[in-house]
């Protein structure tokens, strides 16, 4: 936890917060703070700075804030991944907000199986959870929008074109030969497969809707390795 991000219920006044929990024994046992110690916090959608413990025992820790600094600018970038293996899920939701994406959607796909939707994993909670931490790892407060989109067709055909107006579409697949583009105009979607692959009716069914294929090479990576290898390469 590189910043201990609050959220509106813990503040007891306009600048002071209160924490229990995970956030209270990570400061305790990692972080090892003592009475007067300064954390760098952040507001959950607001602004960042530091918190100056001003009581810190099994029960609680209590922060004196001074938040003065605007968070890190998002990314003009939204992820468009097919759903991973739920052993997966919760380290590419994290992955994606510490990176800085404006924007995630896990979209079906045939590669991807349908318990993997029925996993607890995909309780708002835990995918709200999972963004937090990213937060947190990243020194942000700005959650990014998360989508569901659990038919991959309506979701390519209807709503995919608005997403890439004004931008440029990215269709990460193997063996297309696509290189990445040396200059990026506007918004960027990218859009990441299941480690399965994209089968080819939905590489065409999203090159027909205005993406651009683009070719890593031909080692096959999982899901958090191509999304961070990808969003290196293009910003």
């Amino acid at each position: 936890m590189n910043l201990v991000l609050l959220l509106p219920e813990d503040l007891v006044a306009p600048d002071r917060a209160r924490l229990t929990g995970r956030r209270l024994a990570h400061v305790r046992e990692v972080h090892r703070a003592a009475i007067g110690a300064d954390l760098a916090v952040g507001l959950l959608g607001g602004m960042m700075g530091r918190g100056r413990v001003l009581r810190l025992d099994d029960e609680s820790l209590e922060l004196a804030l001074t938040l003065d600094q605007a968070p890190p600018p998002k990314l003009p970038l939204t992820l468009l991944i097919a759903l991973p293996r739920p052993k997966v899920l919760n380290r590419v939701v994290a992955a994606a907000a510490s990176l800085g994406a404006a924007r995630l959607v896990l979209l079906n796909a045939w590669k991807v199986e349908k318990a993997y939707w029925a996993s607890p994993r995909m309780r708002p909670e835990n995918l709200r959870d999972q963004l937090i931490l990213g937060l947190e790892q990243a020194k942000d407060t700005a959650l990014p929008e998360l989508r569901l989109a659990r038919l991959f067709r309506p979701f390519v055909e209807d709503e995919l074109p608005g997403l890439l107006a004004g931008g440029t579409g990215l269709l990460a697949h193997p063996g297309t030969g696509g290189a990445a583009p040396k200059v990026l105009a506007g918004p960027i979607t990218l859009a990441i497969g299941p480690e399965g692959g994209w089968i080819e009716a939905e590489t065409q069914s999203l090159l027909k809707a205005g993406m651009r294929p683009l070719d890593l090479g031909p080692r096959i990576l999982r899901t958090e390795t191509a999304l961070a290898a990808l969003v290196g390469k293009l910003f």
